[in-house]
């Protein structure tokens, strides 16, 4: 409304400007966000595979319902999260509260952690692939030669044992992002309060839990936040690790739903957009709610400290 008044005869000229600077953005945000949801939910009750759109009713939902695959590769996402986020931002907190000790050669240690955040996923999926290698993988090899292990795992091929590897991979991929963002929110902590704490005879585990910890908390919300849903959407590097098997034991929601929507290189079954829209709105309402009951929580949690 207030552009909109600064178009009036003899008004200013801001508004327009304003305006003009936020058309490319607002065009788009339509065009990438706001048309493809409408698209989603114009063809959930359709069966259609990209050339022919046939209506179905409520059989996708009615299928949905009694899908096995996808409910277990919802339960395999929540798997996959928690085994993530339990070592990844742990693992990131550690190393950025060493590294900003000012220890030698902490940027470039920064950089080296950061390096396979740049890396795409289909890199580092292929990467992996070589390195988890059931004969004449690196990890096997390494774990035989300090004889830790007496026969090779069969890391990407085991069913106790695949959720593992994607897991390291995730893990690898991400720590060094949301190291950097610890690091930027213990930068902005002012060196006084160490001091002061220095003095007061404090020791580097007191400082940490009593100090930089509290003073991380705004930074540690926003990180699990991203944590959190970036965990749930994972499926790019998991695709090319494991493609989802051995059996579906690494499938999870969204694969499922590439699956469904642009089908498999080692399956023939036929492209089903319309249902993998309707799984894909499951998925968003899933992954909404999960990301509603973190803000909750977390709001209590402040409410109380």
């Amino acid at each position: 409304m207030k552009i909109l008044k600064k178009f009036k005869p003899g008004g200013s000229h801001e508004g327009l400007a304003s305006f003009l600077m936020l058309l490319p953005a607002i065009i788009f945000l339509c065009v990438c966000s706001i048309y493809p949801f409408i698209w989603i939910f114009k063809y959930i009750c359709y069966n259609y595979n990209g050339f022919t759109a046939t209506y179905t009713g409520s059989a996708n939902f009615e299928r949905m319902l009694s899908d096995k695959t996808f409910w277990m590769s919802v339960v395999h996402t929540f798997e996959y999260a928690f085994y993530k986020l339990i070592f990844i931002i742990p693992l990131a907190l550690i190393i950025a509260v060493i590294l900003h000790t000012k220890i030698k050669g902490a940027n470039f240690f920064r950089g080296i952690y950061f390096m396979p955040t740049v890396i795409s996923s289909s890199i580092a999926g292929m990467i992996f692939t070589f390195i988890f290698a059931t004969k004449n993988g690196i990890l096997n090899s390494l774990l035989e030669t300090l004889h830790i292990i007496s026969s090779p795992i069969p890391w990407l091929t085991g069913t106790d044992v695949v959720m593992a590897a994607v897991t390291i991979l995730a893990i690898w991929g991400g720590f060094g992002n949301y190291m950097l963002y610890f690091t930027s929110g213990m930068d902005s902590i002012s060196n006084d309060v160490y001091e002061s704490a220095k003095i007061d005879g404090a020791n580097g585990v007191q400082t940490f839990f009593y100090i930089t910890l509290p003073m991380l908390s705004p930074v540690l919300k926003v990180v699990l936040m991203l944590a959190i849903t970036g965990a749930f959407k994972d499926y790019e590097a998991i695709m090319v690790l494991s493609d989802g098997g051995p059996g579906n034991r690494s499938m999870v929601m969204f694969l499922y739903i590439y699956r469904m929507i642009f089908g498999s290189a080692t399956s023939s079954s036929a492209i089903q957009i319309g249902y993998g829209a309707l799984l894909s709105v499951v998925a968003a309402v899933i992954v909404g709610i999960v990301t509603a009951i973190y803000l909750f929580v977390s709001r209590k949690l402040d409410e109380v400290v």
